[in-house]
């Protein structure tokens, strides 16, 4: 076949359409096939298969690259859809966002600009006015689609940064420099929040130390008096709270900052409010469980994970805004892309509002997803896995040979085995065999848990996204963590002296 002949073009349209076609068959067969979540390959075992691939000689057919594909990948994936993967922020996703996904590539719009996308940009704007108005924002509310949530913790913390500077240029009686006034700025953010705020920070030319960890209650949520001393702090040593960070859905945790209570104090502050609803987002379409996020309307900016709570597939996120104008800070015009006279024409140019230029199409799998099942079937689901967390927790609970942190609020669960009595342990063995347990379980392929550290220890953590993971299914996996758990303890325990009796002693 010539070169031109793999260009997707009208002349094209039949060899594409068999050729994905070949690829969903390839696809659908492995997913009704998997028996387990892994197969528990390890990098040493696989990587000699990929590495002797040479890709300066092509295969010529589909059929030969999807077998490749099948050694290299397919059988070796990790398949988030099985009920006993149970470790990160992965959640099973939706058909009509997978055919969203499928649409998307094919015609590989570019929502930068309206000339690269035309409809394109109208979708995704009218799906982040119902978002906004989802959280409770006004019709001064805007925001864009981003890669993920770290991404737009880093457009939100940019937003404040600037807005908070610009404040402090407007109320100074000198003028100050950008190099002045950053090493001022602080983050306030729960101790529990996610590594992408240090990061921005850093981004930002803020360095780590403008981070402040507020600690945190045994809820694992923000401590209001620690967050208010912290403020009152701040003032009194002259550096300028830049943005509190709230957290809707920790990710060790789930849990959620007291939202109302935070934005009390930051109005007394002036402080700008970020709510990281990262993973929390799938309560703006529970019927049962959307009171949970009261508060978030006053924030102003928040963080949205389609691709978490949402079943979308990755990548699929946003930064939303109750003042439009605040996105002014991202705006930069280019006379070949987006020149300023195009703003006068009224015309729709999404890079405006976006720290990227060329950006996916990906509103379109939300959009289809809602436009065939709709958002309360949405809320239903992200409901059922929060239902399925509190059975995991109260099995836990009853448990002898666990313990867990927090009950939880989402459907997260950190817990960890409890060995019986070991003389000389001083948790190490504790430990170890919780670290153990977690990779054997990977290992053998059977389940897949996450691991963490709390207070110092190492803790194992159940994510539950898949409404499919039934108690059984938990009650399995906690067996089975159990089991290698108890032959590791088994091969290491210290086993006590018993002592002599006094005929044996004399």
């Amino acid at each position: 076949m010539s070169s031109r002949s793999h260009l997707l073009n009208d002349r094209t349209a039949e060899h594409y359409r068999r050729s994905v076609t070949h690829g969903v068959e390839r696809v659908a067969v492995k997913l009704a096939a998997a028996q387990q979540p892994f197969t528990g390959v390890t990098p040493a075992e696989l990587a000699p298969t990929v590495s002797a691939v040479d890709l300066d000689k092509p295969l010529g057919t589909t059929g030969e690259a999807l077998d490749e594909l099948e050694r290299v990948y397919l059988r070796d994936a990790v398949y988030f859809h099985h009920p006993r993967y149970l470790a990160h922020l992965n959640c099973p996703v939706v058909i009509p966002a997978v055919l969203g996904e499928a649409v998307i590539a094919a015609v590989n719009s570019s929502l930068d600009t309206w000339d690269q996308s035309a409809g394109g940009t109208l979708i995704e704007r009218r799906l982040i006015e119902w978002t906004t108005r989802r959280i409770g924002f006004d019709a001064a509310a805007d925001g864009i689609f981003t890669s993920g949530g770290s991404q737009s913790n880093l457009q939100a913390l940019l937003l404040a940064r600037e807005e908070t500077c610009r404040l402090v240029r407007k109320n100074s009686e000198t003028a100050l420099s950008t190099a002045q006034l950053l090493p001022r700025l602080r983050i306030l953010t729960s101790e529990c929040s996610h590594f992408s705020i240090e990061k921005a920070a850093v981004l930002l030319g803020l360095g780590p130390q403008a981070v402040i960890p507020v600690p945190c209650d045994e809820q694992r949520r923000m401590r209001l008096d620690a967050l208010a001393e912290e403020l009152t702090r701040c003032e009194s040593a002259g550096e300028t709270v830049m943005a509190v960070v709230a957290t809707a859905g920790t990710t060790d945790f789930g849990s959620i900052d007291p939202l109302p209570a935070i934005a009390d104090l930051c109005d007394q502050a002036g402080a700008w409010l970020h709510v990281d609803a990262a993973y929390g987002c799938g309560l703006l379409a529970s019927r049962r469980r959307r009171a949970l996020l009261d508060g978030v309307e006053r924030a102003d900016s928040v963080t949205v994970d389609y691709h978490k709570s949402f079943f979308q597939p990755v990548s699929s996120s946003a930064v939303l805004v109750r003042d439009r104008d605040t996105l002014r800070h991202v705006t930069y015009h280019a006379d070949y892309l987006n020149p300023a006279r195009s703003v006068e024409k009224e015309i729709p140019n999404q890079v405006d509002k976006s720290i990227q230029t060329t950006r996916r199409f990906d509103a379109l799998k939300l959009w289809m997803t809602l436009r065939v099942m709709g958002a309360d079937a949405l809320g239903e689901l992200f409901d059922e896995v929060v239902d399925r967390a509190a059975d995991a927790w109260r099995l836990l609970d009853g448990d002898e040979r666990f313990e867990v942190v927090v009950e939880p609020q989402l459907s997260t669960l950190v817990f960890r085995y409890l060995p019986g009595e070991c003389t000389g342990d001083d948790g190490t063995l504790t430990d170890r065999a919780n670290l153990h347990a977690r990779e054997a379980l990977f290992a053998s392929g059977e389940a897949i848990v996450a691991g963490t550290v709390v207070d110092g220890r190492h803790y194992l953590k159940f994510t539950l996204l898949n409404p499919e993971t039934t108690p059984a299914d938990i009650a399995t996996v906690l067996d089975l963590i159990a089991a290698h758990a108890d032959s590791y303890v088994d091969q290491h325990r210290t086993v006590p002296t018993p002592a002599l009796s006094a005929a044996q002693a004399s």
